[in-house]
């Protein structure tokens, strides 16, 4: 009788068991139908890289790990004193490029002068010569007559030696004109060609002027970058510098993590892909809080598998193929209805299950 008893007993759990297993296997795969889950998944934060734009030592570091910074604050100080001795150099080159601009436009200025009096000149001298011709033609008229008259004995000879000289001057005194502006003539083709040299001084000047100008204005700005300070609200990273430390431009000292700013990255089996939606409710259960489960909702999925973006992506022509089940992130926002006092605790990085209900 014993015996029968155990019997029916281990035959009623045996049958419970069956049936839990049947209800929750029921359950799990209409579960299945209306979820996608994974806990291939983390938290990620906008990570901005403090990097310097110039080289040097650090003079002072004005923040420590993990601090909380805002946006302008002072971070770390560069040694500027190298850049005070390029600055002082520039200005020196400015000032001498400058006096070279002004010596050129006097150049130019002077010749310009000159030619303009040349001018003046020529034009005199034209006057002159119309007016020394028509002496010369009266005085070579007079002579003309005076030497027939002398012929006939009509005039005395000092009276036609008389018109021969007057005639003789008149002619000298234009040749003397004709020369002059010959000579003034000369003189403006030089101030002219020095004009023409002086104006491509005066922009070879300017050019010099604006290079010195752009060499000071990149030494004061160099100065500048000297003070690092915060681009936005944020957290530190470790501060990993000290003073004295050489630095690089373009080398990463350290990070500011936006705090507020947070979402969650999901790494989904290609398999899961294919009822999953862009803005289908997401619940996220993060290992540091297992007992609350935030909200979110999926807002974009990668172009390209995760594999894609490696350093080294798979080529599945090399002939050594094998069939592995490619993962695709997709990027889940949290909905603002979330305890604000535990998502500000979340941290970039930690290991997260999303649950997105397809349904």
């Amino acid at each position: 009788m014993e015996k029968k008893a155990t019997n029916k007993k281990f035959i009623l759990i045996f049958g419970v068991l069956i049936v839990v297993g049947i209800i929750y296997g029921i359950y799990k795969y209409l579960h299945s139908q209306a979820h996608e889950i994974t806990d291939d998944a983390q938290i990620e934060k906008n990570m901005t890289p403090i990097i310097p734009r110039i080289g040097g030592y650090v003079d002072k570091i004005y923040v420590k790990d993990n601090q909380e910074v805002k946006k302008g604050d002072t971070l770390l100080v560069i040694d500027s004193r190298d850049f005070d001795v390029k600055i002082q150099e520039a200005k020196a080159a400015l000032l001498a490029a400058e006096e070279s601009y002004e010596v050129a436009k006097a150049d130019i200025n002077t010749a310009q002068a000159t030619v303009s009096a040349s001018d003046a000149t020529m034009q005199s001298a034209y006057g002159s010569i119309d007016a020394a011709k028509v002496r010369l033609q009266r005085a070579q008229n007079d002579y003309e007559r005076f030497k027939n008259l002398y012929e006939k004995r009509s005039i005395t000879k000092q009276q036609f030696e008389q018109a021969e000289a007057t005639k003789n001057e008149a002619l000298a005194q234009l040749k003397v004109i004709q020369e002059q502006q010959r000579a003034t003539s000369f003189q403006k083709n030089i101030a002219a060609s020095r004009s023409a040299v002086s104006s491509k001084q005066i922009k070879v000047a300017e050019a010099n002027k604006a290079r010195a100008q752009a060499v000071l204005d990149a030494a004061q700005l160099n100065k500048k970058y000297t003070v690092i300070t915060a681009s936005e609200d944020g957290q530190l990273s470790k501060v990993n510098i000290q003073p004295g430390q050489m630095v690089q431009p373009g080398q990463s000292l350290f990070y500011i993590i936006k705090t507020q700013d947070l979402w969650v990255v999901a790494n989904f089996k290609e398999t899961q892909f294919n009822k999953m939606l862009v803005g289908q409710e997401v619940g996220i259960t993060v290992d540091a809080f297992p007992d609350t489960e935030f909200t979110g909702k999926i807002v974009s999925f990668s172009p390209a598998t995760g594999a894609k973006f490696s350093i080294l992506p798979p080529d599945n022509a090399t002939g050594n193929f094998v069939k592995t089940v490619q993962r695709l992130p997709v990027k889940i926002a949290f909905d603002d209805k979330n305890n604000k006092e535990k998502i500000a605790r979340l941290r970039s990085g930690m290991n997260v299950t999303v649950d997105v209900h397809l349904k």
